[in-house]
């Protein structure tokens, strides 16, 4: 898992970690035609986090592929001032599903595989994470980002009642 950093146009530090490179092959009429499909991960670790796919003839031309492709599907979540996330939730892709649970300061990224990566480059420190359904690679990881997106601040969810955010605490 290769971890490189670039630069946007906006001057964030952007990093991006290749989770799989897979060598795929397409029957054609002459025999089989090679290929490769990379899956990347792109965050800043300020709460900012997408996930690419790319293919391509050669490795290098995929990677850049998916990292095009990360950058057009960019989120922002909600962190924290403890770098977690603010409830329980659950994402879905696919067959694959995820629990996405807050967890105590100090405690670190308890989770495994592509959620690990995606999670640690969103910049939340402080998870419990548990894949259910599927060991895919690329629907975990983005059932972690449809996690990630329908989270809610007290302050959003105050404002969709109409009512202050104080009333939440009651």
């Amino acid at each position: 898992m290769k971890k490189k950093s670039i630069k946007n146009k906006e001057e964030t530090n952007w990093e991006e970690k290749v989770v799989q490179v897979k060598r795929v092959t397409k029957v054609v009429k002459g025999g089989k035609k090679l290929s490769f499909r990379a899956i990347l991960v792109i965050g800043n670790e300020k709460g900012q986090i997408g996930v690419g796919i790319g293919k391509a003839g050669d490795v290098i031309g995929a990677v850049r592929k998916g990292v095009a492709d990360a950058k057009k599907h960019t989120i922002n979540i909600p962190l924290t001032k403890y770098n977690s996330i603010p409830h329980t939730i659950y994402g879905i892709s696919g067959a694959a599903k995820v629990i996405l649970k807050p967890s105590a300061t100090g405690s670190g990224v308890i989770a495994g595989g592509s959620t690990r990566i995606v999670l640690e480059l969103a910049g939340i420190k402080n998870i419990l994470a548990k894949q259910l359904g599927s060991n895919n690679i690329l629907n975990n990881a983005r059932a972690v980002l449809n996690a990630l997106k329908n989270l809610r601040t007290f302050q959003k969810t105050a404002n969709d009642r109409d009512i202050k955010p104080e009333h939440l605490y009651k």
